[in-house]
């Protein structure tokens, strides 16, 4: 605590001339449709190497990628995480796995993340706010209306997405 105490901010931003570590989401910022949904939880689009390079160095802990295997890719994520030594999670959100296990799956892994920072991606960010509409709903307390708001902000364009994550929503929530 003393430490802490004895830092001071700098016009630079600095403390005692020492840069500050960028959040998660500054690491991630450059990332299609990036946005800090949640505090430990960053949402966005494809992610290059260079942020996820800056998402491990800025405290990140676990990649939850929405796509499915399958899909065409910039990079070879899943060995780039585990080289950056991330929890690297797929759970693909398609037209045929858009069920109850999938949203449980999901939900799991968020969960069971506690405090360590997540980042959830897609390869635009529309997969990951219907996804998560649910969680927000159901773990975080949000009305629909607001839960809808977050999952638009993070890059939701689908209505069969928001009709998956509503419908799921609606049921639990009973």
């Amino acid at each position: 605590m003393a430490l802490f105490a004895s830092l001071r901010m700098t016009s630079a931003g600095t403390a005692n001339n020492l840069p500050l570590m960028p959040t998660t989401y500054q690491a991630l910022e450059r990332v299609p449709n990036a946005c800090q949904l949640l505090p430990n939880v960053v949402t966005g689009g494809q992610p290059s190497t260079a942020d996820l390079e800056a998402f491990k160095e800025s405290g990140g802990r676990i990649v939850l990628d929405l796509r499915d295997p399958m899909e065409a890719r910039p990079l070879d994520e899943p060995e780039t995480a585990v080289r950056l030594g991330l929890e690297y999670v797929v759970v693909p959100v398609s037209t045929g796995t858009m069920t109850d296990a999938t949203h449980e799956r999901i939900h799991g892994v968020l969960r069971e993340a506690g405090d360590k920072p997540v980042f959830v991606h897609c390869g635009s960010g529309s997969r990951v706010g219907g996804a998560l509409l649910p969680y927000l709903m159901l773990d975080h307390g949000l009305d629909e209306e607001d839960a809808i708001a977050q999952a638009m902000r993070v890059g939701l364009r689908s209505a069969e997405l928001l009709d998956w994550g509503l419908e799921y929503a609606r049921r639990k929530s009973i």
